[in-house]
């Protein structure tokens, strides 16, 4: 189960929970939840562009928070939805770093079935914890 969405979380907001083995597994699963708390369809994007994405926190949880309201500034600043990720996350310095690229394309309501607007990604409940199985995250994003 890559993510899942959390029903009784969150009332007036969309909560979901994402699981990977590796971190870059775990960002992907998160953004992608985040596309499809938009779109109902992630195989719609079309790979036309590809964005690079680079960031750095001090800890792992602040690094997928800003990592998954970077994309919603992108979707809100370019109109730009992203269905693929190729990430690389490492830590030096005493900090966490993430550079890869994003594929996707234009908001095109046309061919995106558009579901609801995602304005932030919540700190209330939010969590980034190392399992026995890799990774897991619990993300509430006000709509």
């Amino acid at each position: 189960m890559p993510y899942r969405f959390l029903e009784d979380v969150a009332i007036a907001d969309v909560a979901f929970e994402a699981e990977g083995r590796v971190l870059p597994e775990l960002f992907k699963e998160a953004a992608l939840a985040v596309t499809n708390t938009m779109v109902q369809d992630l195989s719609r994007i079309e790979h036309k562009v590809a964005k690079r994405i680079k960031g750095a926190a001090e800890n792992i949880e602040m690094l997928l928070f800003h990592f998954l309201q970077d994309l919603i500034f992108y979707k809100d600043a370019d109109l730009l939805l992203f269905s693929d990720f190729q990430l690389t996350i490492v830590q030096r310095e005493g900090e966490w770093h993430l550079h890869g690229t994003a594929y996707g394309e234009e908001i095109s309501p046309d061919r995106h079935q558009l579901l609801v607007d995602v304005k932030a990604v919540s700190l209330h409940k939010y969590q980034v914890q190392k399992t026995a199985k890799g990774w897991r995250a619990v993300v509430i994003l006000d709509v």
